[in-house]
């Protein structure tokens, strides 16, 4: 269900939302609700409670530590080989993704922001061209995203914008070892503005958390 991917993704569905069987069905008008709520729990989006139904996972403090242990681990290699094989055509992306974020941010509209913050780091992920490391990268950083929901200290704010264009600018200058620096310490200052004390709830229907916009009737 490519609709809760991208909710959760943007923040409208939030960690602990309740997705009932039965809401589903009625939103999707689709009968296959149960195989698709048990795929996204088996890419750790969604949780199945027995007797209870499927809610989006609400990772733990100590998830969140390992998760973004997994992200510098996993992305220092991926922008090892991105430097190796990044062309003129994927900088130019990587430039013009920074400035949709950028502007995104201007207008306050936090969805599109979200969804160009992540893919940027899938991008890099394409660029380096290993499928398996791109696959662990898309669930850590739609988990990291659960994260940043529940326990993130502030809003995302343009300093992420400029430590990407850091970032590229040190891939387009080959300098790896400053990129792989550079990987390394944006996502240690996205895991340093958490705050495990903070809870959050959602207070939206599922049908406002799903859709950026209502269904038409």
């Amino acid at each position: 269900m490519s609709a809760i991917l991208d909710a959760v993704a943007e923040q409208r569905l939030p960690a602990g939302a309740k997705l009932g069987e039965q809401a589903l069905s009625d939103l999707f008008q689709c009968r296959a609700v149960r195989r698709a709520l048990a795929t996204l729990a088996a890419q750790n989006v969604v949780e199945l409670r027995p007797n209870r139904g499927a809610f989006v996972v609400t990772p733990s403090p100590q998830e969140a530590r390992d998760v973004f242990q997994a992200r510098r681990a996993i992305e220092r290699t991926i922008a090892r080989q991105a430097a190796s094989n990044a062309k003129p055509d994927d900088i130019a992306y990587l430039r013009e993704n920074i400035l949709a974020e950028s502007e995104a941010h201007r207008r306050a509209d936090k969805p599109t922001e979200l969804r160009l913050t992540r893919q940027f780091h899938m991008y890099l992920a394409q660029i380096a061209g290993n499928h398996v490391l791109e696959r662990f990268l898309s669930e850590l950083t739609m988990r990291s995203t659960l994260i940043l929901g529940i326990y993130s200290l502030s809003e995302h704010s343009c300093a992420s914008e400029a430590e990407h264009m850091r970032i590229v600018d040190a891939l387009e200058a080959g300098d790896t070892g400053l990129l792989l620096e550079l990987t390394d310490s944006h996502l240690r200052h996205l895991e340093a503005h958490l705050n495990f004390d903070i809870p959050q709830t959602a207070a939206l229907s599922l049908q406002d958390q799903l859709f950026r916009h209502p269904i038409e009737a």
